[in-house]
């Protein structure tokens, strides 16, 4: 009893600083909340919504256009079986590599300069994938490969570049509903690719005449096991199109928000004296990860813990098909439609934790060790997916609704939630001149709980 009481006691120690609480004579030193020097605007919340939905647009573009490159690469064993796995592990290596580097580069970072150039990453991006499409039909599985891992490591390069802008930025806001308005956003990019794919799909029937995706005399057939689900190119080429559309709006709304937050920060330094909030690198400090590591320990660990579990995800849903015989399947469960369906599960329960977080009565901010045990329970959820059909060779528990619900939809909530809380809460436990190195280290930490999950993911599956 005497040590559950001291671990409660330390729990209970370990709070944000209020002005109220902390010592005068310590006035300069301790961690205290401070207000925004910027009063809350609805148009600055929006443009962080499109920030953040930019984000992590690519990242789950990819994964619900399994289908279509399952298509793609049915000229090769190899390439079928493990494409899902390589793209992760890829993009998250490329992700933490990006973000480490630029973590140590504070003193003189431009965080708008970052955002906009990822914005432009993804823009080309996008466009060349939808260019092959069209063109080049008849490259091999393994050039359309060497593609597509060209393509996976320059949006994750603009991912790291957005997330460690991003994140920064708005800490230096201390405005903890904008990060909120980032997190958001990062869920509803996992919604909306998932509905653009599935109606993409639905509403573009397959032509007489299929698409001309010929192997390599070099390639070695995929078995009939593990034949893809048709695909047609105009349906990919509309998804496509619509991610280089989302990154050319949230980039003219982002100029639009530097030009109006230029003119704000102009009127507040005429008005009175008050501490600029810019951009402007020759004010910033720069604060070692190791001073931002011991103040955001728990909240740090529990975001790579986070993280780390949630990415066996995409993996197996890869691989779990509909419990019904494919004669009796409607359209919406073959797997064309039933993986980004799948997908939208998780991402819509993804959407719902984040919403929890802006209910005060649920928040727990003020309890990380209680956030690391729960991120660490989620260890169960990788489990449950050993209960499903995957590669159609009979579930456990059979059941579509069980997969959809219990695991994909808790799966996600859980995730959103816990990820939210936070990044939400990290900029409370550091001093307000420490907020965007904290921002950019929690991005770092998030990253890297990606990247470990990654590679634990090519020995899971199936």
């Amino acid at each position: 009893m005497d040590r559950l009481r001291k671990l409660w006691q330390t729990e209970q120690l370990y709070e944000p600083l209020s002005d109220d609480t902390a010592d005068s004579n310590d006035h300069d030193h301790r961690p205290q909340r401070e207000s925004s020097k910027y009063a809350f605007s609805y148009i600055n919340y929006t443009i962080f919504f499109l920030l953040g939905m930019s984000m992590l647009w690519a990242w789950n573009m990819f994964l619900a256009a399994g289908p279509y490159f399952q298509m793609r690469f049915r000229g090769d064993a190899w390439i079928f079986e493990n494409f899902q796995a390589s793209e992760i592990s890829v993009s998250t290596a490329t992700n933490l590599v990006a973000v480490l580097i630029l973590a140590r580069l504070q003193a003189n970072a431009s965080y708008s300069g970052r955002i906009l150039s990822s914005l432009i990453i993804n823009t080309a991006v996008f466009l060349l994938l939808s260019l092959f499409t069209k063109a080049f039909l008849d490259i091999s599985a393994r050039g359309y490969f060497g593609i597509l891992m060209i393509a996976m490591f320059s949006a994750s390069l603009a991912t790291g570049l957005c997330q460690n802008g991003v994140f920064a930025y708005v800490s230096g806001f201390g405005e903890p509903r904008y990060t909120q308005g980032i997190m958001t956003g990062q869920a509803v990019a996992g919604v909306l690719p998932c509905i653009a794919q599935i109606v993409s799909v639905l509403s573009i029937s397959s032509p007489e005449n299929k698409p001309r995706l010929h192997a390599s005399p070099r390639d070695t057939i995929a078995p009939p096991s593990l034949a893809p689900p048709e695909v047609h190119p105009n349906s990919a080429f509309a998804y496509f199109l619509t991610a280089t559309t989302i990154s050319v709006i949230t980039l003219l709304a982002f100029l639009y928000f530097l030009a109006r937050t230029g003119r704000q920060s102009q009127l507040l330094q005429n008005v009175n004296s008050l501490e600029e909030i810019s951009d402007d690198p020759g004010t910033r400090k720069t604060v070692p990860l190791l001073v931002l590591l011991s103040k955001l320990r728990w909240p740090a660990s529990a975001v790579f813990v986070t993280f780390a579990i949630t990415m066996v995800s995409p993996v197996f849903t890869q691989r779990i098909v509909s419990v019904r015989p494919p004669s009796q399947q409607p359209a919406i469960l073959q797997p064309a439609c039933f993986i980004p369906l799948a997908y939208l599960f998780w991402n819509t329960g993804d959407l719902v934790g984040r919403l929890l977080t802006a209910m005060p009565s649920l928040s727990l901010v003020r309890r990380p060790k209680l956030l690391l045990f729960l991120a660490a329970s989620r260890i169960v959820f990788p489990g449950l997916y050993y209960l499903c059909n995957i590669r159609g060779r009979g579930a456990i528990v059979d059941s579509d609704f069980f997969y959809l619900v219990v695991v994909q939809l808790l799966f996600g909530i859980t995730n959103g939630y816990l990820g939210s809380t936070c990044m939400i809460g990290a900029s409370e436990w550091v001093a307000p001149e420490e907020r965007e190195a904290a921002g950019g280290f929690m991005g770092l930490c998030l990253v890297a709980g990606l990247t470990v999950g990654s590679l634990a993911s090519f020995a899971v599956g199936g």
